[in-house]
């Protein structure tokens, strides 16, 4: 007797051993996979602030024409173009403003004075400098511009602009699919942990079942299970992204190449990461021991 004591004992601490160690290799592979996704994350939030500080220096710039530059017609101009979808504003500058930009390019003082000799029969045109909300919509918004009556010339930076902008918008989807992907990865891996601890359990709930235990009494334990495992997964990615991201930007200055490759500010961004990944842990957690458990209860009916 005191020898089939000791031997349930020794069973019982195996039993319990080899369900931790099952649960510290799920929330292990959870580790790992959400540490790819919020390096990912990281990547796909400065590509998207990146995409809009550049959207919101490629403007599109319009010349009017000689024969339309009494202030009644440039207001109706400016007008038409406000009213264009996308638009966010529009500026506007006359010949004697860009002559002014125009001499400031030039360093020599003989070569400004050269120029000089041609302000009073001023060449240029006035302009409107337009900006758009959405960089894909740059090439149609300058085509209905220069649609409009009293517009010379429209230039807005030509395909490089726009193959520029769309390039960024795939790294920002390709993030995407691969969070997505790398999401099912971590359910996945979830799912056969707990479908492992559930057949070490089955004598348990097969007398859960004996004394009349419903199938979501006992489901809750392994989706409460499965949840925690995902949220302890969650714990390093979270202090690595806090703590990484915080310390990359203050040793870039916030700037990956020049002003206009910005770094997203860590304040909420971080934050915002944190709770996504926090989310995601758990979620993938709830998935996959939901799946597990009732594929099992099921097959057992």
């Amino acid at each position: 007797m005191i020898r089939r004591f000791f031997r349930h004992i020794r069973e019982g601490f195996y039993g319990v051993g080899r369900h931790a160690a099952m649960s510290v290799s799920s929330a292990s592979a959870v580790t790992i996979t959400l540490l790819i996704i919020s390096i990912f994350m990281i990547v796909t939030g400065n590509m998207q602030e990146v995409t809009h500080n550049i959207e919101g220096s490629v403007k599109i710039s319009a010349f009017v024409a000689y024969d339309h530059e009494e202030q009644a017609q440039l207001d109706m101009i400016q007008a038409s173009i406000k009213n264009l979808e996308h638009v966010v504003s529009v500026e506007y500058s006359s010949k004697d403003q860009e002559f002014d930009e125009l001499m400031e390019t030039y360093e020599d003082e003989s070569a400004r004075e050269a120029l000089e000799t041609y302000r009073e029969d001023n060449p240029l045109h006035d302009a409107f400098y337009v900006e758009v909300n959405d960089g894909d919509a740059l090439k149609d918004t300058a085509e209905k511009i220069q649609a409009i009556e009293g517009i010379e010339t429209v230039n807005y930076g030509g395909d490089s602009a726009l193959m520029f902008v769309q390039a960024l918008n795939s790294v920002r989807f390709g993030g995407a699919i691969l969070v997505a992907g790398l999401s099912a990865l971590a359910i996945f891996l979830i799912a056969n942990t707990i479908k492992l601890t559930i057949y070490a359990r089955s004598n348990e709930i097969a007398i859960m079942r004996d004394v009349g235990a419903t199938n979501g009494f006992i489901r809750a334990p392994f989706v409460v299970e499965g949840m925690i495992i995902g949220a302890l997964g969650a714990v390093i990615p979270i202090l690595f992204t806090i703590f990484g991201y915080i310390f990359i930007y203050d040793k870039l200055g916030g700037v990956l190449f020049s002003e206009m490759f910005k770094m997203t500010p860590p304040h909420p961004f971080v934050l915002q990461l944190s709770l996504i990944l926090l989310g995601i842990g758990m979620v993938v957690g709830l998935i996959g021991s939901f799946m597990s458990v009732t594929k099992y209860l099921r097959w057992k009916r």
